[in-house]
């Protein structure tokens, strides 16, 4: 514990009010920047030693009322490890930035081309050939620099998939690739961590929570050796909209599992069609829990 530090979070807190009126102590980002720099303590602890100390980061003030200041160091304590980098990936890290997951372990081995530009939000002309990791890493720290962001520029496969996904408390699947999705799967199960994944074709989009006891992708795709390289997608393309709108469906099941919360889409398998509005959940199996 850092007393120094907390001396000057408690001296540098402002009086608030939310916007029903209940009030609130704050600190400001540039505060908090300056306590770091001031005391050689990482913003993310500060960020943490506020709330433990009753001072709300302001940048997270409008979290509040949904989570607690306890649910908000939990998320600045937690580990998310992001294995896709596109539109999907690249949405998914703009929203858990945002909110405020404390470490960010991104993992794409892949380099933008202009196909991209329809739907991926890290992408932009300038980006074109460049690593789709680093652009998640700079934009994280653009959004949020109290994020702690680890970096790796290559696709997750059998042999070095424990190695980048270790100390993390959930993986969120972007994959668009369905031997790699299985993989993966098959990783968390051995290293017991529970995995959010999604796909996406055209304007639909499917989502489930796996944990390490239950059946998982075989009971949406089969066996895995049955299973093509490639989904739907391939024919039917990819909506900007509808990858907006997956992301956010997997950065809440995310939250959930770090938040232990209840409302998973777990041995569910929760499907959109947004061309027709319709929203369905189809259960998977019994909970095997």
């Amino acid at each position: 514990m850092n007393a120094h530090a907390i001396e000057k979070i408690i001296k540098s807190a402002q009086p608030k009010e939310f916007p029903d009126k209940t009030a609130y102590n704050s600190i400001s980002l540039s505060q908090i920047v300056q306590i770091s720099k001031a005391t050689g303590v990482s913003s993310r602890q500060i960020e943490i030693m506020a709330l433990e100390n009753g001072v709300m980061p302001e940048r997270y003030a409008r979290n509040m009322k949904s989570f607690s200041p306890q649910d908000q160091i939990a998320l600045l304590k937690a580990q998310v490890s992001i294995v896709g980098l596109g539109g999907l990936g690249g949405t998914v890290v703009e929203i858990l930035a945002r909110i405020g997951i404390g470490i960010l372990n991104v993992i794409d081995g892949d380099t933008f081309e202009e196909s991209n530009l329809n739907r991926q939000f890290l992408s932009i002309p300038e980006q074109m050939a460049k690593s789709k990791a680093d652009a998640a890493a700079q934009r994280i720290k653009t959004i949020n620099s109290a994020v702690e962001v680890k970096v790796h520029h290559r696709f997750l496969d059998a042999e070095n998939g424990v190695a980048l996904l270790r100390h993390s408390n959930v993986c969120v699947d972007c994959l668009d690739n369905l031997k790699t999705r299985f993989i993966l799967e098959r990783l968390c199960k051995q290293i017991k961590l529970p995995l959010v994944s999604a796909a996406l074709a055209g304007a639909t989009a499917q989502v489930t929570t796996i944990f390490p006891q239950d059946q998982g992708l075989k009971l949406i795709y089969g066996a895995e050796e049955k299973v093509p390289p490639k989904g739907a997608e391939t024919a039917l393309g990819t909506l900007p909209y509808a990858v907006t709108f997956l992301a956010a469906l997997e950065c809440a099941d995310v939250i959930k599992v770090i938040l232990d919360k209840p409302g998973l889409v777990r041995n569910k398998l929760l499907v959109a069609d947004l061309d027709d509005t319709v929203i369905d959940i189809v259960t998977l199996c019994q909970p095997n829990f």
